[in-house]
């Protein structure tokens, strides 16, 4: 699948070239430096504080087998509740939330991911199953990928449509063969201070960042090993390695960077339960249900800002709504501290 050219067709955008992005000169030309560029050029202080050490769109490493993987057809396009077109790739890679590197906010998180180093990488797969397990990245990308079109939804209420690349999580899961004991899966992501500056400007947070499934979430054909985003490897902020991707559950719920899973008997606790009239558990996106701060009834486009209605699960009620029978359909007054959230 061409990417670039679906994005200008579905949105009618100009996207940057991946070429411009990998090549720093052409990308300061392309912020429009003109010919300010070119005489920065010969002053090298200023062309340093002008030029960005990074940018947004840096490929990690290379895996030509495996990318672009191909379209997965049943999920070429995303849910009709959902408004048409995919975001443009510089966007999606400039503002993320991924707390290990910029904490408190969402944020241009790709200016701070320069130490972090993804290859090698291992995943230890652990707990109630016949074959505990650790992967390395080469066993990860043995596995048979394909590219999916998803919408993805933040708590915060900005919205995504991005191709990830990747397989089922249940494939991943089905190696090390679980037992009838394991109801909960656990992910825990890389916890590397040195290399992750935001663990140490936010010590206070009870690191490392730790997410959770049900057994029959993680089994759902939409729940995904998410390895690439349009077209390549994931970039360091989009949470390369390897992360999750559950497009029906808000965005924490989609974890980064994993080096860990755990298939358990009983329910995990996760990172952001410390606030339990905030975040639950299943933080399934529902408009029904309000933040304590914030209506979840509408979202924005990450791009450009404009609104439209949240669907309950993000539109993909087809593959999920019958494993909550009892999800609130009719809207919710607020939760009060003290009280526990879904």
């Amino acid at each position: 699948m061409n990417w670039k050219n679906a994005t200008a067709a579905r949105n009618g955008l100009t996207v940057t070239p991946k070429e411009i992005f990998l090549d720093r000169r052409k990308f300061v030309s392309a912020l429009g430096l003109g010919a300010v560029g070119v005489a920065a050029a010969s002053t090298p202080a200023l062309a340093a504080a002008q030029a960005p050490a990074r940018v947004p769109v840096e490929v990690p490493f290379s895996r030509p087998d495996t990318f672009p993987a191909k379209l997965n057809s049943k999920f070429s396009k995303v849910p009709s509740t959902i408004p048409a077109g995919q975001t443009p790739r510089e966007i999606a890679a400039q503002h993320n939330n991924f707390y290990e590197f910029l904490p408190g906010r969402g944020g241009p998180v790709w200016k701070h991911v320069e130490d972090f180093e993804v290859e090698p990488w291992q995943v230890k797969i652990v707990g109630e199953c016949n074959k505990p397990t650790t992967f390395d990245l080469d066993d990860v990308f043995a596995f048979a990928h394909e590219e999916r079109i998803y919408h993805f939804r933040c708590v915060e209420r900005w919205a995504m449509t991005v191709p990830w690349s990747g397989f089922p999580l249940a494939k991943l899961l089905n190696k090390v063969e679980p037992t009838s004991k394991a109801k909960f899966v656990r992910f825990t992501t890389a916890n590397r201070p040195k290399q992750m500056p935001g663990i140490e400007a936010a010590s206070h947070y009870n690191w490392p960042y730790v997410e959770g499934l049900r057994m029959d979430e993680a089994m759902n054909e939409l729940a995904m090993v998410a390895t690439g985003i349009y077209g390549e490897p994931l970039l360091k902020q989009h949470g390369s390695p390897l992360r999750i991707v559950v497009p029906w559950k808000y965005g924490f719920k989609n974890p980064k960077s994993i080096v860990k899973i755990e298939l358990l008997e009983k329910e995990p606790s996760t990172f952001w339960q410390v606030q339990p009239h905030e975040y639950g558990f299943l933080s399934n996106i529902n408009p029904n249900i309000p933040h304590p701060r914030w209506s979840q009834a509408e979202s924005y486009w990450l791009h450009n800002q404009e609104r439209f209605d949240t669907p309950i699960y993000n539109g993909y009620g087809d593959f999920v709504a019958g494993l909550y029978p009892d999800e609130p359909t009719t809207p919710q007054k607020p939760l009060k501290a003290g009280q526990v959230a879904r």
